[in-house]
């Protein structure tokens, strides 16, 4: 099966509450946000689009072959943002849209095209994500990394920044977790247009502020999320200044830089 076409949105805010100025910080040599472009424009996606508070973000955007949209600033998260450049777009409720977050610069651009691929494989699904295996135990405990559960089909159950699914019996012995069925969420999605829209007219989701994760929204309405699994190891994003340093030393040994 053909991947049916797509648009790939990149929420960048530069208000970052744990790195202000994020989407600008040089990684070797290069802004972020541009480093997170080039990206998306290895995927099959049709459109590029940054979408940002800022003027000088989006200068950058356009300067690295992406289009740029300027948003509110006030906008509460990205998903927020992306659906403001839908209705900017008019999109049909069809629409394929992918995120990319703005703090990922070495997700592969054919994981763009994968995860449009599991929307288009699931109908029924109203978004769909990706996910990794988590192979150690700090990276199962590093609150940075979200963690999510599924149930045997692959649909998302729950989202958090805690060690999900909890080993009890390990840790009551005091010994390491099986990390089995432990995995790690990539910062991605794919939307419908149409339910876009309607996910960004509800209010956050309690238990969206307390986790601050934005798909815990969607699950909050009952959303299917379809979750596939990432055939390759995807190294964090960028959430600490030490992140920095860490992503340009494999930048350099990945030849990205």
């Amino acid at each position: 099966m053909s991947i049916q076409p797509f648009i790939v949105v990149i929420p960048a805010r530069m208000t970052s509450s744990r790195l202000p100025g994020k989407p600008l910080i040089a990684i070797a040599g290069r802004p972020l946000i541009a480093h997170v472009i080039a990206r998306a424009r290895e995927s099959a996606a049709e459109r590029v689009i940054v979408a940002s508070e800022d003027q000088r973000v989006l200068d950058v955007a356009l300067q690295s072959g992406a289009e740029a949209r300027l948003t509110d600033a006030d906008l509460p998260s990205g998903t927020d943002r992306i659906a403001a450049v839908a209705r900017e777009e008019a999109w049909t409720d069809d629409t394929c849209v992918v995120n990319l977050q703005g703090d990922e610069p070495l997700t592969p651009g054919r994981l763009l095209s994968d995860v449009a691929n599991v929307l288009q494989d699931y109908p029924g699904a109203d978004m769909a994500t990706l996910s990794v295996p988590i192979r150690s135990e700090s990276d199962l405990n590093d609150p940075n990394q979200v963690k999510l559960v599924t149930d045997a089909g692959g649909r998302a159950l729950y989202f958090s920044r805690a060690p999900i699914p909890w080993d009890r019996d390990a840790h009551r012995a005091g010994k390491p977790s099986d990390l089995t069925l432990a995995r790690r969420h990539l910062g991605l999605y794919a939307y419908r247009a149409g339910f876009l829209r309607r996910l960004t007219a509800e209010p956050p989701a309690a238990l969206e502020r307390m986790e601050q994760l934005e798909q815990l929204r969607a699950l909050a309405m009952g959303a299917w999320i379809q979750v596939g699994i990432a055939d390759i190891t995807v190294p964090q994003g960028v959430d600490t200044p030490e992140d920095v340093d860490r992503l340009e030393r494999l930048m350099a040994a990945t030849g990205l830089a």
